[in-house]
């Protein structure tokens, strides 16, 4: 049985910084990814990544600004880590060689966001993302870290204690199943995306992680605060940064009127992304907008700003929506983008499920609580990746030895596949189910929540549950055969969609990325406190519990009103 001390699912930005850790504690550390490390969705952020590296800004400031813009339900011990750690994160990335932007004085430059009082985001034109996973793979290609690439996790697998001790994995490009030993599991398998029909998540976000460690014993927090992005592209739902808007761009509607004076007079584009978001579905529910989008418009910023700041933007815009953004706006509007919900930890990334532990978008440290700001989720996959990764490895120098691995695992999952391929091929297909579900899900727990209609959906589920059973494949290969891996992505799909929806009905009041028109307000005395997501095997759904908020009695840090 392949054995490591150290198993890492996912090789994004997290997973990969994670990676580096366990190097240097020179523990045996291996990857698993069902993709190529430099495919991972990481690579799609564009903006930039926030740190207080500013003489004139401080780390303080950085912690009030992401206490605020969590809607004040983020944990402030997590919050404090990740912004002290920022600077440093980000330097040490300068020093492996990162391609920053530069200011005429040869530091990085940095560019303004939304929520944020300071402009602390440096980035790399419109592909930091992208040079950030450039970088780490690079570092990680050195240490001879061994890469499962295009394998695909099927399990997260418990002993009788209820301890991680694996997964089983399956080779996209044999059809081989097999189990994979180590001391302890670190899930970086970034978002879920794809619950959603309209994204701007790449398809591989379909949160295998989250749902296969809730299916082990794991909780899931917060599932209910999904974050829609301003500007994703009209017609495809592709991203464009909000680093446009950095950069001086500005909303407009059909008419031609710059609106966001009317919902946020101080920060107006710059307003933290919940707010920017129901501003801009507001403008398009009252008749304003245009095909079901309004407008970023940047044309003002002339030629060469955005020739250098924002090529990839000017091209996806060319591409997908046929427009130039040096001659026309660009038909835009909310879009699913980020999930700040995720698997439950404590401020280091370990979760309630001994030796399972998590980080990035797949985590819920909870750095981000109710809404996250802008150029907060690269900063949480570097620094998270980097302390998790430090304290999992500390956590598996001091366990002795493996522990058993249920070979029954093994038989599950084989089972599983065979149950699939056996099917005949009559019935639904599984891309046809996840489109009505994801489409349900897009239409009525999306930016405005109404009690009916989520509960429309809610009562859907069980309905969703028995037509997976009556799925089929069309491929019945063992070589690539996505059929196969999209139809076992969909019954995680399902899990952390009833997750959302229980989350959003249960949760009686407004807060961050959270809207409901029957509970206007944010309610502190009731709910300022987490959810938790948990699988019953017994009743075969999702059940929820709370627990508090981690806080440190700043005064600062009290809820307030939140204005821009």
């Amino acid at each position: 049985m392949k054995s490591h001390d150290l198993i890492i699912v996912g090789a994004g930005l997290s997973g990969m910084r994670a990676a580096l850790e366990g190097v240097r504690a020179k523990i045996d550390v291996a990857i698993v990814t069902k993709i190529h490390p430099l495919r991972s969705h990481s690579c799609a952020a564009q903006g930039g990544i926030n740190a207080a590296i500013d003489p004139r800004d401080s780390w303080e400031s950085h912690a009030f600004d992401t206490v605020k813009g969590s809607d004040y339900i983020g944990d402030e011990d997590a919050i404090r880590i990740m912004c002290e750690e920022a600077p440093k994160v980000v330097l040490e990335m300068d020093r492996m060689g990162t391609p920053f932007s530069r200011q005429e004085t040869g530091t990085i430059a940095q560019r303004a966001f939304g929520g944020a009082n300071f402009d602390r985001t440096c980035y790399s034109a419109d592909r930091t993302g992208q040079v950030l996973l450039h970088t780490l793979w690079e570092q990680l290609v050195k240490s001879g870290v061994k890469v499962y690439e295009e394998c695909q996790i099927f399990k997260v697998v418990t002993d009788k204690e209820k301890h991680a001790v694996g997964v089983v994995a399956y080779d996209i490009k044999t059809g081989d199943v097999f189990p994979i030993r180590g001391k302890a599991v670190l899930i970086c398998t970034g978002g879920y995306g794809r619950v959603y029909v309209s994204s701007t998540n790449a398809t591989s976000c379909t949160g295998d992680g989250m749902a296969l460690s809730m299916r082990a014993g794991a909780a899931l927090g917060d599932m209910e605060f999904v974050q829609f992005h301003p500007t994703g592209l009209r017609t495809s739902g592709i991203l464009v940064t909000e680093g446009a808007r950095g950069e001086g761009g500005i909303l407009i509607n059909a008419n031609g009127e710059r609106f966001m004076g009317k919902y946020a007079p101080s920060k107006l584009e710059l307003a933290s992304r919940d707010v920017v978001s129901r501003a801009e579905q507001t403008e398009i529910l009252e008749g304003r907008g245009r095909d079901g989008a309004i407008f970023l418009d940047l044309r003002h910023l002339g030629a060469q700003k955005i020739l250098e700041r924002l090529p990839q933007i000017r091209e996806l815009a060319i591409d997908l929506e046929g427009v130039d953004p040096i001659n026309d706006p660009i038909p835009v509007r909310p879009t699913l983008h980020y999930s700040m919900g995720g698997i439950r930890t404590d401020k280091y990334g370990e979760s309630k499920v001994k030796g399972l532990w998590s980080a990035g978008e797949a985590a819920c440290v909870s750095v981000h609580g109710a809404n996250r700001l802008g150029g907060n989720s690269l900063l949480d996959t570097i620094v998270f990746g980097k302390v998790t990764g430090k304290q999992v490895s500390e956590y598996v120098a001091k366990e002795k030895s493996l522990r058993d691995f249920p070979e029954s695992a093994v038989k599950e999952v084989k089972d599983t596949i065979a149950d699939l391929m056996g099917r005949p091929d009559k019935g639904l297909r599984p891309s046809d189910l996840l489109k009505r579900m994801a489409t349900e899900m897009n239409l009525y727990i999306g930016v405005f929540r109404e009690p009916k209609t989520m509960q429309k959906v809610l009562d859907q589920f069980p309905g969703f549950r028995e037509d997976y059973k009556r799925i089929h494949l069309d491929d019945k290969s063992t070589t690539f055969n996505v059929d196969l891996l999209r139809a076992i992505e969909l019954r995680n799909l399902i899990d952390l969609g009833e997750c959302i929806t229980r989350g959003a009905i249960a949760r009686e009041e407004s807060r961050g990325a959270h809207s409901r028109v029957d509970f206007p307000k944010r309610d502190d005395a009731k709910w300022r406190k987490h959810t938790l997501a948990n699988w019953n095997e017994d009743k075969g759904e999702v059940v929820l519990s709370y627990e508090p908020v981690r806080t440190l009695g700043i005064k600062e840090y009290e809820p307030k009103e939140r204005v821009y």
